[in-house]
């Protein structure tokens, strides 16, 4: 005999009626724990070497060419189970892999943006000012500027010379490298700045990077400082400062990928923001080697600023690569993005617990309950989102069901606080079904932020689902 008390009917009528949210921690085995933890040292690694759009496509294209994908050319004779990816000025990059079903039913694909918000030097930077060199700055995405300052920055880009030399750079990484700073008043002294509001505690034309102090050592010149850091730039890289006028340099933290807690259950970073859903979807696409539908992954530039640009998703590249395929099966492009099934895949917002005010609990996204399914977007009232149908709804509902993934679903803050949008909308633009899926973040938009990797890795399984029907 059982010595549980036996439950009532409403106890029964309310299991069966009521919606269950799962929390990781309760649901996965220790097996399913330990390949959570192994999946998010890898995507460590990769959160390390790819600080930048340019660098996360560079690491993109490596992996894949390590799992046998070829490039992409225009007209190329394709069939199942071929593997290709494109290269979009090396900020994009598009895989797939292509399924035994007739294109004309459709690709299934995910896509995710690879910039992070950041710090942009000017095109003509460098400046002394009272014997300190400094670089001027334009910052990129939506930041709290004042975050930026007194943390250690590296610097990442590229300089193209006027002859075309393309010269990579890559600063502050290393243990023995210098890194760099924006400085901040102390409090001391910043009585007048106190009284500005948080938005305004650190000005966009304040964010002056400090990157060196020692003169070059001749008396009959002035800019001694400045003159100092160019010979030491002219004796590195062979540069002249005209030559920053084609670069694009850019300042990120020199923070590595840590974990967080005790039970180290959380990953601490710079970009998870989207680079956890781009990661993640690269992998679920790298680890297919067949599949029905035609798999596709756009890993995509410029999502902070808009999408705007020859390599953000405003632009026609997906389109013309999506309409390419189709012309290599003898179908018509329109029938193949018009039957495309997409999931956007985006961050969302976590619950935090120090500041509970801004979003409404009941359907908030919290750390450790998995992948969040975000149907709408926008701002206020659901300006600039394509908020997906319920019967697509219902649709990727069930395919976590199905696959035993732990998912909850989420939306970005109070009705009238904000909100802010993905690329979902430009892609229902084309005529195709979209979802937002993603990874929910704690300071988001921080030069560290905080994701679970219980959620890192079931977000993971849900595009490998997504992808292997």
């Amino acid at each position: 005999m059982s010595n549980e008390k036996e439950k009532s009917p409403a106890a029964l009528l309310k299991e069966r009626l009521f919606m269950d949210k799962k929390h990781a921690g309760l649901v996965m085995t220790e097996e399913q724990t330990a390949e959570c933890d192994d999946f998010c040292e890898s995507y460590k690694d990769f959160l390390n070497g790819a600080k930048t759009e340019r660098e996360a496509a560079a690491s993109a294209i490596a992996l894949a060419k390590e799992e046998g994908f070829k490039e992409y050319v225009k007209g190329m004779s394709l069939k199942a189970g071929d593997k290709i990816y494109f290269n979009n000025r090396g900020k994009a990059v598009i895989l797939a892999v292509i399924g035994s079903e007739p294109a004309e039913k459709g690709v299934h694909l995910a896509a995710a943006h690879i910039d992070s918000p950041r710090i942009d030097l000017k095109q003509n930077p460098l400046y002394e000012d009272n014997e300190v060199a400094l670089f001027k700055t334009h910052y990129y995405g939506g930041i709290k500027k004042y975050q930026w300052a007194t943390i250690p920055l590296a610097i990442h880009g590229v300089i193209i010379k006027k002859d075309g030399t393309k010269i990579t750079v890559c600063i502050g990484e290393e243990e023995n490298d210098p890194v760099f700073f924006i400085s901040d008043l102390l409090p001391h002294l910043a009585q007048e700045q106190v009284k500005r509001t948080l938005s305004e505690g650190i000005k966009g034309e304040e964010l002056n990077i400090i990157v060196g102090s020692r003169p070059f050592r001749d008396d009959d010149v002035s800019e001694k400082v400045k003159l100092n850091i160019m010979s030491l730039l002219h004796e590195k890289y062979g540069i002249i400062e005209s030559d920053f006028l084609s670069a694009e340099l850019e300042m990120v933290p020199a923070f590595k990928a840590k974990d967080i807690g005790f039970d180290r259950s959380l990953i601490g970073s710079y970009g998870h923001d989207d680079r956890v859903c781009a990661y993640t979807a690269l992998e679920a696409i790298l680890g297919c080697s067949k599949v029905n539908k035609t798999a596709v992954v756009c890993l995509t530039d410029k999502e902070e600023t808009g999408s705007d640009g020859n390599t953000g998703l405003c632009s026609a590249y997906l389109k013309n690569f999506l309409y390419d395929l189709a012309d290599s099966f003898g179908v018509k492009g329109r029938d193949l993005v018009s039957n495309t099934e997409c999931l956007s895949a985006d961050v969302n917002a976590a619950f935090d617990p120090t500041f509970p005010d801004v979003v409404e609990k009941k359907n908030a996204a919290f750390l450790n309950y998995g992948v969040v399914v975000t149907k709408f977007t926008g701002a206020r009232g659901k300006s600039g989102t394509s908020d997906a149908s319920a019967e697509f709804v219902a649709r990727v509902r069930a395919l976590m069901e199905k696959n035993n993934i732990i998912w909850q679903t989420g939306e970005l803050g109070k009705v009238d606080l904000g909100g802010g949008g993905t690329v979902a909308a430009y892609l229902a633009n084309l005529d195709m079904d979209v979802i937002d899926v993603g990874v929910p973040v704690l300071a988001m938009h921080a030069p560290y932020e905080v994701v679970a990797k219980a959620d890192v890795y079931m977000t993971y399984k849900a595009f490998r689902s997504f992808f292997e029907e």
